[in-house]
């Protein structure tokens, strides 16, 4: 199965200059826990709610703090004709639980969650990447580094 068959399409994209205020505000009412973050028809980066609360809020960044000083720049994404078996593995690796897909021209057109994969009758292969997603010591562990 093809990772387009199975992404969700209708993706809200952030601007970089939003507030965290208003990331969160959008994030809440997506029932979403992630905004891809779009500058000039270009994704530039990804935020999370995680980002939010650990970069944002514990570094003593107020509401008002951009989307910018917080997101992610480096943008782990996937295609739209990828194989599901090799973007869960990709995510496994990334330890990563969403990846926006991008079409072979560059363009965002969905973002594909181990939810996804797993309502879509990937479960065996998805509980396999969530074990390698939930394995210690990556980027957020809580593990002394």
């Amino acid at each position: 199965m093809k990772v387009g068959n199975c992404m969700t399409e209708a993706v809200r994209v952030a601007s970089p200059d939003q507030t965290l205020q208003e990331a969160a505000a959008t994030m809440a009412s997506l029932d979403a826990g992630v905004l891809p973050v779009g500058e000039n028809d270009r994704l530039v980066g990804m935020i999370t709610d995680r980002d939010i609360a650990i970069r944002g809020v514990a570094e003593g960044r107020g509401p008002e703090a951009t989307i910018r000083e917080v997101m992610s720049a480096e943008v782990r994404y996937c295609f739209d004709d990828e194989e599901v078996e090799d973007v869960l593995r990709k995510m496994g690796d990334l330890k990563i639980r969403r990846m926006p897909v991008i079409s072979r021209d560059k363009q965002l057109v969905g973002i594909v969650s181990l939810g996804d994969l797993t309502m879509n009758g990937e479960a065996a292969q998805a509980g396999e990447a969530l074990g390698g997603i939930s394995q210690p010591g990556g980027m957020h562990s809580q593990m002394t580094h």
